[in-house]
């Protein structure tokens, strides 16, 4: 199982970092979580493309998480020379988001058709809203669900995806809960948005002393990371910006409360998460 953080900025526009996205692949099986800013772009970088996702996961509907889900939906679609339609895998209210970008999009569409014979549908998109609990996408892997806690962003979910004895949780937006909590429990790696509030609660601006209340700080996600007992914390969604000469800073703040590996850097980093021996062997 490879973990690849497409895109580590925030809703700040950044020159070289994406918005949130991550990509999990299981072989040729391709999970993308959450569709920020340039993903394709980032995607092209792995030799992927739209056409190649297996399904998309969005955590919440935060504009920053779903910047480019109009992209991957279009772009799937006039790439793609045999049906295939889009899985999109989020909470309730994400298929109401979907309609209204189908509808924002209905010039476009409408254009593609007269112009291209093969195309005669509108872009097929499968929504599928969950809760909590499992979700039956691929036979090759294991999804499971569980509600995080970003308030007033609600709901809002985390994503565990288990295959061959490897595990990795994909917890976006929340700060510590009961959900996440339990979606973590005996995985491998966590995936984990992280945002530095020593340095955010300094900024004399309310609407970013807003952000410390539903997001976590390293601290927080070496917390849960430690709880859960995995292996492996990989931080994300760097809120300021991650630097070169800040990086051993952010991973020795998660690794004060985490004696695992911590795993961070700029997009198209690469984590292989290996399977867990179930005999400690």
């Amino acid at each position: 199982m490879i973990v690849t953080l497409l895109g580590t900025g925030s809703p700040i526009p950044a020159p070289d970092r994406a918005g949130p996205a991550t990509l999990v692949s299981v072989g040729d099986k391709h999970v993308l979580v959450d569709a920020g800013r340039g993903v394709l772009m980032r995607l092209a970088a792995c030799g992927l493309g739209a056409g190649n996702l297996t399904a998309l996961l969005i955590t919440h509907l935060h504009s920053d998480h779903i910047t480019d889900l109009n992209d991957v939906i279009t772009t799937r679609w006039v790439t793609s020379f045999e049906p295939n339609p889009l899985t999109i895998v989020g909470p309730p209210g994400t298929a109401e988001v979907v309609d209204h970008l189908l509808a924002a999009l209905a010039p476009d569409i409408a254009y593609r058709i007269a112009h291209h014979a093969d195309l005669t549908e509108p872009p097929p998109v499968v929504v599928r809203e969950f809760g909590d609990g499992p979700i039956d996408l691929d036979a090759s892997f294991t999804l499971t669900c569980a509600p995080t806690d970003h308030k007033p962003v609600e709901p809002s979910l985390g994503f565990r995806i288990d295959h061959d004895g490897a595990s990795v949780v994909l917890a976006g937006d929340t700060v510590p809960c009961e959900g996440l909590d339990r979606l973590c429990a005996g995985a491998t790696a966590l995936v984990h948005t992280v945002i530095r509030k020593d340095l955010i609660e300094n900024i004399p601006l309310q609407r970013m002393q807003d952000t410390l209340d539903y997001h976590s700080s390293p601290e927080q996600a070496g917390d849960t990371a430690a709880r859960a007992g995995v292996g492996t914390l990989v931080l994300t969604h760097y809120v300021p910006a991650l630097t070169a000469d800040t990086v051993d800073e952010w991973r020795s703040r998660a690794a004060a409360h985490f004696d695992g590996v911590v795993e961070l850097g700029d997009d198209l980093h690469r984590i292989e998460i290996q399977p867990v021996d179930p005999t400690g062997a």
